[in-house]
C-alpha cells in the first residue's frame, strides 16, 4: 500500500488502511471501494491523504505504537486541553480551581505516557516512519502525541534513561497546553496571522510553562519543554531567544519533532511537506536552528521513505522502495517499476551501493510505459 494525495484517488481503489474519526470510531474500513461520493465525503472532512491498496507493494505499513494507544492518548489529550480551556473561559474562576480539575486528566496524562513509552521501548530498532492518518479538525491533539513519539524515538537514540524518557513524554504531550488561553479566533484562524496576531499566538508557550508551574505533579524538566520548545540553536527562537545548551535538551529534542511534525501534517491554510524535504530541512538548518546532536540521531531515526513508496530516481527511473537500511535511512534498496530501458524493470537496485544515484522525489503515479 502506500500514502496518496486524495485528490490523485481514483474511483475503484482500495482502501488500505481503516478511517477513524477523532473519538476512534470507524469511518472506512480497510478494503473498502472508493466510489466518488465517498472520495468527495473524505475531502470534506479534511482528511487529505488515505493509503490505497496498489499493485507495486504488498507491504503494510505499520504504526509505531498500536493504534489503541495512539487513539487513547490524543483522546486523553484532547479531554485535558479541552476542559482546561472551558475552564480558563469560566467567570470567577481561580487557578485553584483550575488545577483542581485538571488533577484526574493530568493522571491521565501520566497513564498513557507510560503506556507510550513501554510500547516503544519493546520494539527492537524502532524508526520514525508515516503515522495514521491525521484530520485538520483533532491537529492539535494528534501533533501532541505525533512529538511524542517522535520525541520519544530520539531520547532513544541518545541513550536516554527511562526516567529521562518519562519527563521527555509528559513535557511532549503537554507542549502546546498554553495554547488554550489564546484566544480561538487566532488559534482558528484558517488564513495566515496578522504581526499583532502572531505576536500573541507566540505568548502560548509562557502562558503553558505559567500554568504547569502550579501542578507540582510535573517535574521541572517537563515544564520548561512548554516554555522553550520554540527557542532554537543560534538564538533566533522565542520566548527568550536562547540558544546552545542553555535551551534544555528536552526542548531540543522536541522543537526537532515538533517542526518535524508540522511541516509533514496537511493544514487548512496549506499542503504537507514530504517526508524527505521535512527531513532535508531540519538537517540543513542542524547547528544553526536545531541541535546538531539531536539532528544526527533524529536522521538516522526517520524514514522519509517508507517501504512500498513510489519514487523517482536522478536518472528518471521509477522504482519502489523495498528494503530500509538502518541508520541509511535516505539510501534505501528499490525495486525498479518505470525506465526507459525495460531490461531494467523489476532489477533491485541497492543506493548505499549505487553513489551515483539518489531519491529526487516521491511519486504519486507511474507512466504507463512498463506498468504490468
Amino acid at each position: 500500500m502506500r500514502l496518496k494525495q486524495i485528490e490523485n484517488v481514483k474511483e475503484g481503489s482500495i482502501l488500505g488502511k481503516t478511517l477513524y474519526d477523532g473519538e476512534g470510531r470507524v469511518l472506512l474500513t480497510r478494503g473498502s471501494v472508493l466510489t466518488q461520493a465517498i472520495i468527495d465525503k473524505i475531502k470534506s472532512i479534511n482528511i487529505y491523504t488515505i493509503y490505497i491498496e496498489d499493485e507495486y507493494s504488498e507491504a503494510i505499513i505499520e504504526d509505531v505504537i498500536k493504534p489503541e494507544i495512539r487513539r487513547t492518548a490524543i483522546k486523553m489529550v484532547r479531554n485535558t486541553f479541552y476542559r482546561l480551556n472551558k475552564y480558563n473561559n469560566k467567570e470567577n474562576y481561580t487557578g485553584r480551581n483550575l488545577y483542581k480539575e485538571s488533577e484526574q486528566d493530568f493522571k491521565s496524562i501520566y497513564y498513557i505516557a507510560t503506556e507510550i513509552i513501554e510500547e516503544i521501548l519493546s520494539q527492537k530498532n524502532v524508526m520514525i516512519g508515516l503515522v495514521d492518518i491525521k484530520s485538520f479538525d483533532d491537529y492539535t491533539y494528534q501533533h501532541s502525541v505525533n512529538v511524542a513519539v517522535i520525541s520519544l524515538i530520539i531520547g532513544i537514540k541518545l541513550k536516554f534513561h527511562k526516567y529521562e524518557l518519562f519527563d521527555l513524554c509528559i513535557g511532549a504531550l503537554l507542549h502546546d497546553v498554553g495554547k488554550m488561553f489564546i484566544p480561538s479566533e487566532i488559534l482558528n484562524k484558517k488564513g495566515e496571522l496578522t504581526e499583532e496576531e502572531f505576536k500573541i499566538m507566540k505568548e502560548h508557550t509562557v502562558r503553558g510553562y505559567d500554568y504547569l508551574k502550579g501542578l507540582y505533579e510535573i517535574s521541572v524538566p517537563a515544564r520548561i519543554i512548554s516554555l522553550q520548545h520554540h527557542e532554537r540553536a543560534g538564538g533566533q527562537g522565542y520566548p527568550e531567544g536562547r540558544s546552545g545548551e542553555r535551551i534544555s535538551i528536552l526542548s531540543r529534542i522536541v522543537a526537532v519533532a515538533d517542526v518535524y511534525d508540522a511541516m509533514t501534517s496537511d493544514r487548512v491554510y496549506r499542503r504537507a511537506i514530504a517526508p524527505n524535504e521535512a527531513l532535508e530541512y531540519i538537517m540543513a538548518n542542524s547547528g544553526s536552528k536545531f541541535d546538531y546532536k539531536v539532528v544526527q540521531a533524529f536522521s538516522k531515526s526517520v524514514i522519509p521513505y517508507p517501504e512500498g513508496s513510489i519514487v523517482r530516481l536522478s536518472n528518471n527511473e521509477i522504482g519502489v522502495v523495498t528494503k530500509i537500511h538502518e541508520d541509511f535511512p535516505l539510501r534505501p534498496e528499490i525495486k525498479i517499476i518505470y525506465s526507459e530501458d525495460d531490461s531494467r524493470v523489476d532489477e533491485v537496485i541497492n543506493l548505499l551501493e549505487q553513489n551515483s544515484l539518489v531519491i529526487m522525489a516521491i511519486e504519486e503515479n507511474v507512466p504507463e510505459k512498463n506498468r504490468s
